[in-house]
């Protein structure tokens, strides 16, 4: 009986071992080493468990063939603003463009009027996307918007991520496609045709108003990210602009519409003039042939000269990720980076500290705000500012669909720097302490889920 149970878990683990390397091959799935080894293992170990899970979370991309790649422009090579477009071009990331009317939000209220804003004037077309719609007294506001301009001829399309939708106490979408709205969920786990990528969520948060208004940054549509609910409202960044961004972000939106309500399309990187080049988008995630942020960024730590200051909720790096921030502040690169003293992820909280001893120990400075912050911003050398959508973890730098604008306008990238600056001045200086052993076992199993964080 021994030998024969043997024999079967020894030919599901062969078998498991068999569709990973064959999906992995075919699929071309490029996968971090420690998601690798994590596979194998647990294939090898569990395969009872661990296949049926591989089946439906083992696939990191789903892009097709690899898109055509722009020949790098012939830009000044010595500035980081031509090294981030020169490598963007050779990921087929869209052009720099052009934005006129760049806002700040400098709290929720502002970010609030802003948006009630651009959604009471737009005349044509609302596009949302967001990884949460709550169910609360913010979402009951917009979905009022949204329901009132949809009655008046305004063509308004919901996009919500299929696991989101279910973190904010499950708006009633039946009655705002009765309102005439369009409503999507972005690969719902439960019903959800695409095998495998279940685990792929969009983080991506825009509103575009007539696909000439931009509303971007990281804040779900919920109280907490705004005004509050009952406890205190969170710290978060987000900004409005109009132009050429907001048109290539309104085409972004188009694409992942289709690919939620399953129509086909082609992607193809779009044709025309070069602009000014004021700033640019920077779509990353599954859908993307290369991991882009995250090669933008570590590119940029590599290259950074004077600083790097960056906010973010969540800190749980890759070793190269976090390599290249270390040596940066080894070569007398000033870096910052500023984190809440309790994020709303206690697992999160705890795996970080690892990464941010090693940082403190390279001469890096962490600052630590008594308040909940959820702003992802990264700014290097005081010439490119990165903002969006995007943690500084693993999950968002490898399996989220994710959305940053790169600025390089120095005047707005100053902006953004003085807006990070803000936050520090009233955050206390991390002391990085020797962990007991407990502490350290705990923290090396949480970075085996790493990319779950």
């Amino acid at each position: 009986m021994v030998n024969h149970w043997m024999t079967l878990h020894g030919l599901i683990a062969i078998a498991g071992l068999a569709v990973y390397v064959s999906s992995s091959h075919t699929l071309h799935l490029r996968r971090h080493p420690s998601a690798a080894i994590a596979w194998v293992f647990s294939l090898l170990l569990l395969p009872y468990l661990a296949l049926p899970l591989y089946l439906i979370f083992g696939s990191r991309k789903v892009a097709g063939l690899r898109p055509a790649r722009r020949e790098a422009t012939q830009l000044v090579p010595d500035t980081l603003t031509a090294r981030t477009q020169q490598l963007a071009a050779v990921m087929a990331l869209p052009e720099a463009s052009s934005y006129q009317d760049l806002s700040v939000h400098e709290d929720g209220k502002q970010a609030l009027q802003s948006m009630r804003s651009m959604l009471e004037q737009a005349t044509r077309t609302i596009d949302v996307c967001t990884f949460i719609f709550a169910r609360d007294r913010l979402g009951e506001e917009i979905a009022e918007i949204l329901k009132r301009k949809a009655k008046a001829g305004v063509r308004v399309r919901l996009l919500v991520d299929g696991v989101g939708a279910y973190l904010g106490a499950r708006t009633d979408f039946a009655e705002l496609v009765n309102s005439g709205m369009e409503v999507a969920l972005f690969v719902p786990p439960l019903r959800s045709s695409l095998r495998g990528r279940t685990n792929l969520r969009n983080h991506r948060k825009m509103v575009i108003a007539d696909g000439e208004w931009l509303w971007c940054g990281g804040r779900n549509l919920a109280a907490e990210y705004f005004e509050g609910a009952e406890a205190d409202p969170w710290i978060d960044l987000s900004f409005d602009l109009h132009g050429g961004l907001a048109h290539q972000a309104a085409r972004q939106f188009d694409r992942d519409w289709k690919f939620a309500k399953g129509i086909s399309h082609r992607s193809a990187v779009e044709d025309h003039a070069p602009e000014s080049g004021a700033g640019q988008l920077i779509v990353s995630g599954p859908d993307q042939a290369d991991d882009t942020l995250y090669t933008l960024l570590v590119s940029g730590f590599f290259n950074a000269k004077k600083s790097i200051s960056a906010v973010t909720p969540y800190f749980v790096p890759d070793p190269t990720f976090l390599m290249s921030l270390t040596l940066a502040a080894r070569r007398g690169v000033a870096v910052d980076l500023l984190l809440p003293k309790k994020s709303n992820h206690r697992l999160a909280d705890i795996a970080r500290h690892r990464a941010l001893r090693e940082l403190t120990a390279a001469g890096g400075r962490v600052w630590m705000l008594p308040s909940m912050i959820h702003a992802k911003a990264v700014l290097i050398d005081e010439e490119v500012a990165f903002v969006g959508s995007a943690n500084l973890d693993q999950r968002s730098l490898f399996l989220n669909y994710e959305m940053m604008i790169a600025f390089y306008a120095k005047n707005d990238v100053h902006r953004f720097s003085e807006w990070l600056a803000g936050r520090m001045k009233v955050a206390n200086s991390y002391r990085a302490r020797k962990p007991r052993i407990w502490r350290e076992i705990a923290e090396g199993m949480l970075l085996w889920l790493a990319f779950q964080l």
